[in-house]
């Protein structure tokens, strides 16, 4: 996937870029709404709430805005469809999926832009379908749960959900990533130990679909397991973009928990996690000097690792404590890590304090630089933007991802070191560990599409570039780090003791080339585990004319 990976952290962590995409399409005339005893909580056409929706505009080569709408956030890849149509309503997607199906062309969905392959500008894409016009945020009474929309960005839902209702989601640190894709993917973020993946307070889904006769649909999926779209539900609860249709709106609201009284139905407040208040954070600066060996760098990431492998238990006070380590390459100058805690805590600052001497201790470096600052919770998560100045607007890169069980073995961090201080890495490249687990693994892996449920970290190998010319040797030095770091396991982060595969969010499609992936785990068990099966059949029902594909795209199995 960052500007940060899931921290808002600046320019060094451009990472959170993960699943802001759907790849999509679907078929049809007029619009169908189906969904059980909630189908008629359902309004087709609206893109604002109050408002007549936007659009729907079309836009071919030769118009002015052609160009900008054919980049997305990674420059690396830019598609020529024949067309980009901009839609505001789920009507509007119905007959542009309808206009795709009907004409033979392939159609890619695009929410936020932020995919980290060529899946919205494949070639092969002829119809280039945004959603991007689709950002509302507000509370559906009917269905009782609060409604978001694909081209809602992680921003805008946080300040909307905040100043509306003083709640939140356990989403992406980057602001500016679309919602469509992040959710559908799993989506994490800096309050995930403490109150799950984003999909575990996922309770409904709006997605066109494309029936076997072509007829396109809007079909809503629920948690509630007597419903007969069910297992629609499930599929969006990590089955990544761009696999069973048209995702055009989301209904969040945390699970009840066991045991627990009803709710009153007239607080929407009670429906998901409050946000904090404040957060206390920190940046620990250690400077890529002579004290930073071999030696102190690997302790320094040893320590983080056995920190969270004995500090993310589900509930534990541990849990409450988010924090990356960004160990960029020996070119980048430093490394550095964030921490952040809810500062309303009462150990807040015990906890932040104890956490930070763990892992600087018996390193032998430098003394660290730390700044600590209180923050208002909102201006943390909605940091503004994400330009780019040096690289004058553009913005290249690749990443790689996995999940940690526990931390990575001294063979390995040998390896890391290597990679970060050779001679043909660069700036803004490195490794990120970020912190997972905690409520994440308190959901069985069944449960949701994400299978992985008892991961304390996930690591993130990227490299980040401005100039055409430098994408050959860029890609080498990632593809090689990454290589080298699961070399005993073919080259690929197969499910083990220390790793769980990898985020499909973070899509990286060496997993599928041999010449990278020499395990013989294929790729959709690193990225789905024991889950692809179902998520397979439930292809081949709901999108059984395979119109939804892409080079990481779920395979339908037919009975």
């Amino acid at each position: 996937m960052e500007r940060s990976i899931d921290e808002g952290l600046g320019r060094r962590q451009l990472l959170t870029r993960a699943g802001a995409v759907a790849v999509g399409a679907s078929v049809g005339g007029a619009v169908q709404v189906v969904g059980g005893e909630n189908a008629g909580a359902v309004v087709v056409g609206g893109g604002r709430s109050g408002a007549a929706p936007f659009g729907p505009v079309v836009v071919h080569p030769g118009d002015v805005r052609y160009d900008s709408l054919a980049h997305g956030d990674n420059f690396r890849f830019v598609g020529s469809p024949q067309e980009i149509r901009l839609v505001g309503s789920t009507e509007q997607v119905v007959r542009a999926v309808s206009d795709a199906v009907r004409t033979g062309r392939r159609i890619a969905v695009r929410s936020g832009g932020h995919c980290f392959e060529n899946f919205t500008a494949d070639p092969e894409v002829r119809l280039l379908l945004d959603l991007s016009p689709m950002d509302a945020v507000d509370f559906d009474p009917a269905m009782g749960a609060f409604t978001v929309r694909p081209g809602a960005t992680l921003g805008q839902v946080y300040r909307t959900l905040f100043k509306g209702w003083g709640v939140t989601i356990p989403a992406g640190g980057c602001p500016e990533v679309g919602a469509g894709g992040h959710l559908v993917g799993g989506g994490y973020g800096p309050l995930s130990r403490r109150h799950g993946s984003v999909v575990d307070h996922l309770h409904a889904v709006e997605v066109v679909v494309v029936d076997r006769d072509g007829t396109a649909r809007a079909v809503v999926a629920t948690r509630d397991p007597d419903d007969p779209h069910h297992d629609l539900w499930w599929a969006h609860t990590g089955g990544g973009g761009g696999n069973f249709g048209v995702v055009t709106r989301y209904w969040l609201r945390s699970p009840q928990p066991e045991g627990a009284g009803p709710r009153p139905p007239d607080d929407p407040s009670r429906l998901l996690p409050s946000a904090p208040g404040t957060l206390l954070t920190a940046l620990v600066h250690w400077p890529w000097d002579e004290t930073m060996n071999q030696r102190a760098f690997s302790a320094l990431l040893r320590n983080f690792g056995t920190w969270h492998e004995r500090n993310s238990a589900p509930g534990s006070r541990g849990a409450n404590l988010y924090a990356v380590l960004i160990a960029g390459h020996r070119a980048t100058g430093a490394v550095e890590m964030t921490v952040q805690v809810d500062a309303g805590l009462p150990d807040a600052d015990a906890l932040l304090t104890g956490f930070v001497s763990a892992v600087t201790a018996g390193t032998g470096t430098t003394p660290p630089v730390t700044l600590r600052r209180t923050l208002p919770w909102l201006q943390a998560v909605t940091w503004p933007g994400t330009g780019e100045p040096g690289n004058i607007g553009t913005r290249r890169y690749k990443d790689k991802g996995g999940y940690l069980r526990r931390r990575l073995t001294d063979a390995q961090l040998s390896t890391v070191y290597r990679h970060l201080t050779n001679d043909t890495g660069g700036t803004e490249s490195g490794m990120l560990l970020v912190g997972y687990g905690g409520w994440v693994n308190a959901v069985a892996p069944a449960a949701t599409a994400v299978a992985q449920r008892d991961s304390v970290m996930k690591a993130v190998y990227f490299t980040v570039w401005a100039d055409e010319a430098e994408d050959a040797s860029r890609l080498a030095w990632v593809r090689e780090f990454y290589r080298d770091v699961y070399r005993d396991s073919g080259g690929v982060p197969v499910p083990g003791d220390v790793s769980d595969g990898s985020y499909i969010n973070y899509a990286d499609r060496d997993l599928a080339d041999p010449a990278w992936n020499t395990s013989g785990v294929p790729w959709h068990t690193l990225y789905y585990k024991a889950n692809y099966p179902r998520l397979q059949q439930i292809k081949a029902r709901w999108d059984p004319r395979d119109i939804f594909r892409h080079a990481l795209a779920i395979e339908p199995l037919f009975s």
